[in-house]
């Protein structure tokens, strides 16, 4: 996500790395770089510019010149303007109503029904009991998608396949929601390949006829500048209320995203940023801001750990630390709660410090595969006593996981490490903890 775009932020500031003074001319530099960047990254030319100017007239008027450390102060007014271009707060969903109405807007293959899914199941994860209608009367697979999402999440999915009236299944979706006590519905309308009229008239009569709480423009974010001449012609009808962005995770250059908060004057609500249906976040323009310029996002990173948290299991956890008895199915719960989390690198580019850090690093979802392998080699007995497992174990492991027996014996050296400084942390006051470190650090130990 926006990585070419961070990497071309990055040595727009290189010129002014080293230099013994700040001056207006390499500030201009500086922003004329800049300004390339955000072109190349599909952003509109005339908000490139003007985002180019803003930045320039600040850094001059803030005194950049004769600051400390003027290099640090450029980033700081970049990331600003950066993340007041993408709408400067976070802009909450309205669910105020009795059922809340969210009308579901976009063009075919934008990924609207697979997000249609994903949304409510972070509404789900809320608190929520959402219902999902099946809005489209002229593709019968999407009403079959839908369902199968439906099922997936254990969320209703409300249709009448036979009815080629929209407006109508809309209205009666929302009664059936009202009647089954579901407090938000969820309309996946119909899409098309390219903006028409007729379908322009269809989801402009369902607007009309259950007059939603919020109108969704699902737009895929891979197509650019595209997506904002279209988000353009949906809100010139529509007036909707937001933007969702999907296939953020794709090899996308970021224009959209950068884009079309100034054109249509309507914020980003939720990004897509994977395959699986957890793959949903809010979209926080701070945060975002923090990412392209390489600096994490500690608070969404903070986010997904607590939906995927259970305090009682951590109470149970922390118990067992402390006594030394973490065993391998505890290390299989904990892996298997950071996969819930999404994609791997995206979870690990959240980190303020690792993104540069891994941007050329290949690091697949597939990557506790082999752990995995061999903790389901082991018996029930063995995961949970993980002391007994000798050498006449461990080349039965290897066999059964199809991994060498040097894979094997890394592993359990590794956790029995990871298990002794878990058990010591439970144990040390911080101070005598970080003593004990330096200690090991000197005299080259390993923990």
């Amino acid at each position: 996500m926006f990585n070419s775009l961070s990497e071309k932020l990055e040595r727009s500031f290189k010129i002014l790395k080293g230099e013994g003074k700040i001056t207006e001319i390499n500030i201009a530099q500086t922003m004329k770089e800049v300004q390339r960047a955000l072109i190349e990254a599909d952003v509109n030319y005339s908000i490139a510019k003007n985002f180019a100017k803003t930045v320039k007239q600040k850094a001059l008027g803030q005194n950049v010149l004769t600051a400390l450390k003027p290099k640090e102060m450029m980033i700081k007014i970049v990331h600003d303007e950066l993340a007041s271009l993408m709408g400067g707060k976070q802009a909450p969903i309205n669910l105020n109503g009795k059922p809340a109405v969210i009308l579901m807007s976009g063009l075919q293959g934008s990924g609207k029904t697979t997000f249609s899914g994903k949304l409510a199941k972070y509404l789900t994860s809320q608190g929520k009991k959402p219902l999902l209608v099946a809005d489209d009367i002229h593709r019968p697979a999407a009403i079959d998608q839908l369902k199968v999402l439906g099922d997936q999440i254990q969320v209703p999915v409300f249709a009448e396949p036979e009815n080629k009236d929209a407006s109508d299944i809309a209205r009666k979706g929302i009664a059936f929601a009202k009647a089954n006590n579901h407090d938000v519905v969820i309309i996946d309308t119909a899409g098309r390949l390219a903006v028409d009229e007729e379908m322009m008239q269809e989801i402009s009569a369902i607007k009309n006829a259950v007059d939603p709480n919020e109108i969704l423009f699902v737009v895929d974010s891979m197509t650019g500048q595209d997506a904002v001449n279209t988000a353009k012609a949906f809100n010139d009808r529509l007036d909707f209320d937001g933007v969702i962005l999907t296939k953020m995770d794709g090899d996308t250059r970021g224009g959209a995203a950068l884009s079309i908060r100034s054109i249509v004057d309507k914020p980003i609500k939720f990004i897509g940023s994977g395959e699986k249906l957890e793959d949903i976040q809010e979209f926080n323009p701070e945060g975002m801001a923090d990412r392209i310029l390489g600096m994490g996002d500690i608070v969404e990173l903070a986010r997904r750990a607590q939906n995927v948290y259970d305090e009682q299991e951590a109470r149970k956890l922390e118990e067992k630390i402390r006594k030394n008895k973490f065993d391998f199915e505890d290390f299989q719960r904990q892996i298997n709660q950071i996969k819930k989390m999404g994609n791997l690198k995206d979870i690990a580019s959240m980190i303020p410090g690792v993104g540069k850090a891994i941007k050329d690093v290949e690091i697949s979802n597939d990557a506790f595969k082999g752990i995995e392998a061999i903790i389901g080699s082991m018996t029930p007995y063995e995961r949970r006593n993980p002391d007994v497992i000798n050498a006449s174990r461990r080349a039965r492991i290897a066999k059964g996981s199809g991994t060498s027996m040097q894979e094997v014996n890394k592993l359990i050296k590794q956790f029995m490490e990871t298990r002794k400084m878990m058990n010591m942390a439970t144990k040390m006051n911080p101070k005598k903890m970080m003593a004990q470190m330096n200690q090991l650090k000197r005299g080259g130990g390993r923990f």
